[in-house]
């Protein structure tokens, strides 16, 4: 009864503790830090001559953030309540990796993994955590459109390598160069001076595939990632910070369900 006790007394104090302001706001800082070394070892002269402070300090750093996780785990219910969150896998995993590849000959395995802990941040700031949540909901609706933006891509390079081929070989000689020429133009980047002006300057009639393709791809399906994309992050937002309008719904849709239930009983 009494290791009972001691066991739920140590589970609420990692809890409060996971849960401050400060520790949080600790773990973004070390985050930020570790960045930094990261971005440190990108230049040689740095990285030699300052190599074992950087290589103790990243080892420190990943053994922090282990411990965090070890507190963060304690914190909750069970394990399985830790694991159901997705963002505690993903700090695991990278931390994790992070361990196993200490000593690794694969030293740019290492240092993208180590890239990878800057990711962390998005795990421990709410606001961050919620618009990738919100962009990975519309992984679903984004499947219609890609398949839209593929077959529109397709159809316009076919065209393009039919007509512009042996006016303009090193933008649409191929297929493929077709469809890169394409989406330097969908980027609307020097599509006008560097891809469309040379090939007016010998077809002045290669006006129209080029407004037409501008028109349809970057100002309507383009938008429709957008849309869909803002159109989630509102829900995503809805889900956290509810409305009192949506409150009341839901509400009134617990209210209905349960006379329902009573209907069924008479």
């Amino acid at each position: 009864m009494r290791e009972d006790a001691t066991m739920n007394h140590i589970r609420k104090t990692c809890a409060r503790i996971s849960e401050h302001s400060i520790f949080t706001n600790t773990i973004i800082v070390l985050i930020m830090i570790n960045a930094i070394l990261v971005g440190f070892e990108t230049y040689s002269s740095i990285a030699s001559n300052y190599y074992d402070w950087i290589y103790f300090a990243d080892r420190l750093l990943l053994w922090v953030f282990t411990i965090e996780i070890i507190i963060r785990l304690i914190g909750r219910k069970s394990i399985k309540d830790f694991v159901r969150d997705p963002w505690n896998i993903f700090d695991i995993v990278i931390v994790g990796l992070g361990h196993v590849l200490v000593g690794s000959h694969y030293v740019t395995v290492l240092r993208i993994i180590r890239v990878l802990r800057v990711l962390r941040a998005i795990s421990i700031i709410p606001s961050l955590r919620k618009m990738v949540n919100a962009l990975i909901l519309t992984i679903p609706s984004m499947g219609t459109i890609v398949l839209l933006l593929s077959l529109f891509f397709y159809i316009y390079g076919v065209i393009g390598t039919m007509l512009f081929n042996d006016i303009a070989p090193e933008y649409f000689g191929t297929l493929h160069d077709s469809l890169l020429s394409l989406f330097q133009v969908i980027t609307l980047e020097s599509w006008a001076s560097g891809v469309m002006r040379p090939i007016l300057a010998l077809d002045p009639t290669a006006w129209w595939y080029f407004v037409s393709f501008i028109m349809i791809g970057a100002f309507v399906i383009v938008n429709l990632f957008v849309g869909v994309i803002v159109n989630n992050v509102e829900e995503a937002s809805r889900e956290e910070s509810p409305s009192p309008t949506d409150i009341k719904l839901a509400e009134l849709q617990q209210e209905l369900a349960e006379i329902k239930e009573l209907l069924k009983k008479k």
